[in-house]
């Protein structure tokens, strides 16, 4: 699944791709994504125009001209394709996971502008596509979400005070969204390592300097994997040219049996299951 990071750069290419743009029409191939598409879904984007793109945790959110929003989420497999009239390129996808190329199967969407088209792929149809139709609406979407780890609200007392009397292990918090919002489980590996703490570890036995440290490295391994470009495990290029490469700075991430990176550390990369989830650590450096 693509976590903030990947959705950021999808959003970047977006972003670039269509801001100030009218949508001539939309073609639905399959309206049964997770929500299922409705009946009004093309005639009301026809003619419409972009404002901008945001993105909000792992949603993205076309600004309408109406003051409308069309949100996005691309689930467990979706991806985002521009095919453009001007390139040739066969390089489509918009961010580093998946098919780098347009798949021949699974394209459920097609937004056409002048030159180009968006194209929503999802095999497994966990993904959604729906039209908010105001601000007030958009808030209450997003009123059980955590704030975004780059949020001022995500501070120590609100991570200090959340955790206490809380016995959950820290490793199933990082990744609920209702705590914090766009952490998955690649990134929450790497957050805890940084932080020397063990992802079993209870939450409500976390003093405030290990919050403080869970903050800090949530906000410092996001930004780098959004400057990297996000994670690609199969490694390719997206649109513009540009290798998604942060899974070259994993420290646990999938290096069970591995040396830590840790100057003087000599201990093996350890993996368990957390919640059905893959999770590596270091037991030496990680308490």
């Amino acid at each position: 699944m693509p976590e903030l990071p990947e959705v950021e750069i999808v959003r970047q290419s977006l972003n670039k791709k269509i801001k100030h743009k009218k949508i001539l029409r939309v073609i639905i191939r399959n309206r049964n994504l997770r929500f299922k598409i409705p009946l009004n879904f093309e005639s009301y984007l026809k003619k419409k125009k972009i404002i901008k793109v945001d993105r909000y945790s792992k949603y993205l959110i076309l600004n309408i001209s109406d003051n409308s929003f069309c949100m996005i989420h691309l689930g467990m497999s979706g991806t985002i394709h521009i095919i453009d009239k001007k390139k040739l390129s066969r390089l489509t996808n918009t961010s580093f996971y998946k098919s780098p190329f347009l798949p021949k199967k699974h394209n459920h969407v097609e937004i056409i502008f002048n030159n180009f088209r968006v194209i929503y792929n999802d095999p497994r149809r966990f993904g959604f596509i729906q039209i908010i139709k105001n601000k007030e609406e958009l808030k209450k979407r997003f009123k059980y979400l955590g704030p975004e780890p780059f949020d001022n609200k995500f501070n120590t007392d609100y991570v200090y005070n959340y955790f206490n009397k809380r016995k959950k292990n820290i490793k199933n918090f990082l990744i609920d969204q209702n705590f914090v919002s766009g952490i998955g489980n690649i990134y929450a590996n790497e957050i805890l390592f940084l932080s020397k703490i063990n992802p079993s570890k209870n939450a409500n036995l976390l003093s405030k300097p290990d919050c403080n440290r869970i903050i800090y490295y949530s906000r410092k391994v996001l930004l780098k994997a959004i400057e990297k470009g996000g994670s690609s495990i199969q490694n390719f290029k997206n649109t513009s040219g540009v290798e998604g490469n942060f899974q070259k700075n994993f420290n646990v991430y999938q290096r069970e049996g591995l040396v830590c990176k840790t100057n003087g550390c000599t201990n093996l990369i350890s993996k368990n299951i957390i919640s059905k989830r893959s999770t590596f650590f270091c037991n030496s450096c990680q308490k």
